[in-house]
């Protein structure tokens, strides 16, 4: 009789013990499919988040439009130096007039944007810094002389007047600071002038 009871003891104990260890897998396995749907639940809210960090209208003016001035900035910059060569680097008169030209134009231009940025609320001060094309072409052309610096002024100019063109024909156009708008809108006609002048000095 006390081995039946001791074995019907050990059944209910072992009973017991399997149906705790089928709750833990199952609470455990509850526990996996709520972190699975957590996860789920989170994941599209941190590429939401992402995607509009990425495209945040408040971070939009500071950063597009810092950038929109640098870059016109280091245009003008870019112009006004390069031509600046072309007094003693030169051989062409064409080439001499158009250079004499682009430093009035861009030093004028140069002096509109300082003006206008002054003016903004914050107000963006422009970095005329060259980037890394630019400081080559510079380089590149303070090593010619004559005929060849022609040439390679010519290309220069054509090539930094159609940069500057669409740089300023996207930022009219899709631009974030209107007052910046309207500058970019309003110097496409002359930019786009002054690219039609330096294809000329190719002919």
């Amino acid at each position: 009789m006390s081995e039946r009871m001791e074995m019907t003891m050990n059944f209910k104990t072992l009973t017991l013990v399997s149906a705790a260890a089928l709750s833990l897998a199952a609470c455990g396995k509850k526990a996996n499919d709520a972190t699975a749907v957590d996860n789920g639940t989170y994941a599209p809210a941190t590429v939401t988040n992402v995607t509009d960090a990425g495209g945040n209208d408040a971070m939009a003016p500071a950063s597009g439009g810092q950038a929109f001035v640098n870059t016109a900035a280091a245009s003008d910059a870019f112009e006004i130096e390069t031509s600046k060569l072309a007094a003693t680097n030169g051989a062409s008169a064409a080439v001499k007039k158009f250079a004499t030209k682009m430093i009035t134009a861009h030093e004028g231009s140069t002096a509109k944007l300082k003006a206008l940025t002054s003016t903004l609320t914050p107000a963006l001060t422009p970095d005329p810094a060259l980037n890394a094309e630019q400081q080559q072409k510079l380089a590149d052309l303070k090593t010619k002389k004559g005929t060849e610096f022609d040439a390679a002024y010519a290309a220069a100019q054509v090539a930094g007047h159609q940069q500057t063109l669409d740089a300023l024909r996207a930022y009219a156009a899709t631009g974030d600071v209107a007052q910046l708008k309207t500058f970019a809108s309003g110097l496409v006609p002359t930019v786009a002038a002054h690219l039609n002048m330096a294809k000329s000095l190719k002919s």
